[in-house]
């Protein structure tokens, strides 16, 4: 029975496991994007998001608890710096996990992690259109008036037009 086991302890040690996703982390943030078993990606994913999420907020304490977790100066500058200017305005969801093709030597199922908003294969025009995009009310009456309007300006025009029409008309016949 899984009685209150909320993360998967992967085989090892609490240190082995801390010194491994820190060392996963900051391969991911460095390289963008890694290869590894499916049950490391996932708790990667656990590990590595609440850190980007505090690289949203660039102050001393958030980098000081962040390298508390990766221990590497230079994935941290890089995590501020780069990452967190990319994900700004991203409300989670900054790891994307696709499985891969069982391992050949021991048949453990791979798969690839990587960050969301450096793969320009997967990127899509969304964002493009979801600021372009307006919410929709209920008794749109205010649309179907608009049209009303036009064709009420269209009629009151053709009169007018119709005027210097006769008017030509009379000329010729004077």
């Amino acid at each position: 029975m899984r009685h209150g086991k909320k993360i998967n302890h992967l085989g090892r040690t609490n240190s082995h496991r801390k010194a491994m996703m820190s060392n996963m982390a900051s391969s991911l943030i460095e390289h963008k994007r890694i290869v590894t078993t499916l049950a490391k990606a996932k708790a990667l994913r656990t590990y590595v998001e609440p850190l980007i999420t505090k690289s949203k907020n660039d102050t001393t304490h958030s980098r000081r608890t962040v390298f508390s977790y990766l221990q590497n100066k230079e994935v941290v500058t890089e995590l501020f710096r780069d990452v967190a200017a990319k994900v700004a305005n991203r409300p989670g969801g900054y790891t994307r996990i696709i499985k891969l093709q069982n391992r050949l030597g021991d048949n453990a199922e791979m798969a690839l992690i990587e960050l969301v908003d450096y793969n320009e294969t997967y990127k899509s025009e969304a964002p493009a259109a979801a600021e372009k995009k307006s919410t929709r009310r209920r008794g749109s009456k205010a649309k179907k008036a608009e049209p009303a309007a036009e064709t009420a300006v269209a009629t009151e025009e053709t009169p007018e037009a119709e005027a210097p029409a006769a008017d030509s008309a009379e000329e010729p016949a004077k």
